[in-house]
């Protein structure tokens, strides 16, 4: 018979229940079921693998989604964002073990994840898979003086995939967070979301930005200011939208990003032709007004949408200084009409509504027609993310969520619009 396995104390003692507190506040009851049935299934998990007798007390950790709020599509010519992290959240419970064995269980998935991080170069049967996020984080951690310590882990994430909040980086900041304190020690938020970054990036094998990393692993609001990509500016805003009677929301559209890749991939590739044809490496070293005088020549090399793109940016950079000033300033009234202005220019300048060609199918695009006509001045609606499919996000005066709702359901489905509040917690070991 296999040795039962240690499990931690009781989630119901005052610890526990301030720390569940503190994260989740009303949702404390619900949150400690669902620790107390991961740590219920580590166990099971570590009995069945006969890793029960070798694995130490398990602890929790979460690492919360985000939403980006302005900056649609500049982090990657070094523009600045405005993020922030949301009440979704990634959990695990997990508990070291002896050596660089790997156990890990995700919610939803069948197979356990299992590997050995003796080995942190990229294995190439594991790309596009959580495996190669583990080594990859292990690598990251490595690089900073940590040697990989071995661990199993059951995982439960409200981060739904294709929810537009990031999932993947939840992912990947949660797992730097654990790995590094199970090897007893911890790291700045900062270097937790670079090191996820470079594990999508190099193992996992997607492109991305280091926003969704950054926002996860820091918290709150933050503004992001990427003018350095190698050391970004953060900073964070407190803020909160529920007290001024506002509802953060995402509504799901449907619509599949596969098939996405050449819709994402030409504007960045649009912007940075656009900034080549002044001398530089991408639109952040552009002058903006340069874009109007020289805009002949660039429409007769580039083409329209090039120039538009790159307009977009110029606004767009600029705007996420303004709503940062306006949320510092609490007049929430300037923000909201700021934000309208970002959907404005996403759908007019950056287009990225609809995927190229599209008639028949745009989720998107009825989305905000529906938000703009239900909400007029009094209330926002954007794109949520990438675009093309998938979310958008819109700011719901809390007395009229239930019809915003209502309206929604009626043409994508029970369960699309999904409330989300501002987490002030970035990734964190909880208990």
């Amino acid at each position: 018979m296999a040795a039962k396995a240690k499990v931690p104390g009781s989630l119901g003692g005052k610890a526990a229940l301030k720390a569940l507190t503190d994260l989740y506040g009303k949702d404390k009851a619900a949150q400690a079921e669902r620790y107390t049935r991961l740590s219920s299934l580590l166990a099971e998990d570590l009995a069945s693998a006969g890793l029960a007798g070798e694995a130490g007390r398990p602890c929790f950790y979460s690492a919360p989604g985000r939403t980006e709020l302005g900056g649609n599509h500049t982090d990657h010519n070094n523009g600045r964002v405005l993020c922030a992290a949301v009440s979704l959240d990634a959990v695990a419970c997990a508990a070291r073990l002896p050596g660089t064995k790997v156990h890990l269980v995700s919610d939803g998935y069948a197979d356990p994840v299992v590997l050995d991080l003796a080995r942190l170069e990229p294995q190439g049967a594991e790309r596009g898979k959580t495996a190669a996020l583990v080594r990859g984080v292990a690598r990251g951690l490595a690089d900073r003086g940590l040697s990989p310590v071995g661990f199993a882990a059951r995982i439960n994430s409200t981060v739904l995939p294709g929810s537009g909040l990031s999932s993947s980086a939840a992912i990947e900041v949660l797992l730097g967070t654990l790995m590094a304190d199970l090897a007893g020690s911890s790291l700045p938020p900062l270097e937790i979301a670079k090191i996820g970054q470079f594990a999508e990036n190099r193992y996992f094998g997607k492109p991305c930005g280091l926003m969704d990393q950054t926002a996860s692993a820091v918290g709150g609001v933050v503004s992001i200011d990427f003018a350095e990509p190698e050391a970004p500016k953060v900073r964070r805003i407190e803020y909160d939208f529920g007290a001024e009677g506002y509802r953060l929301v995402v509504v799901g559209t449907g619509g599949s990003h596969e098939d996405l890749t050449a819709d994402y991939a030409a504007i960045p590739a649009e912007m940075k032709a656009v900034a080549g044809f002044f001398g530089a490496s991408c639109l952040r070293e552009v002058e903006p007004a340069l874009l109007t005088e020289r805009g002949p020549e660039l429409r007769a090399r580039l083409g329209d949408r090039a120039l538009l793109r790159a307009f977009h940016f110029a606004d767009e950079n600029l705007r996420v200084g303004e709503m940062v000033k306006a949320l510092k300033a609490n007049e929430l009234k300037a923000y909201l009409k700021l934000v309208r202005k970002s959907g404005d220019s996403s759908w007019c300048l950056l287009q990225n509504i609809s995927p190229s060609g599209a008639v028949a199918e745009q989720g998107i695009a009825i989305a905000l027609a529906l938000s703009a006509a239900f909400l007029g001045g009094k209330g926002a609606w954007r794109i949520q993310g990438g675009g093309f499919a998938g979310t958008i996000q819109a700011y719901v005066p809390a007395k009229r969520l239930a019809a915003y709702t209502a309206l929604m359901e009626g043409y994508f489905g029970p369960g699309c619009v999904i409330p989300v509040s501002v987490r002030a917690a970035g990734a964190m070991r909880v208990l």
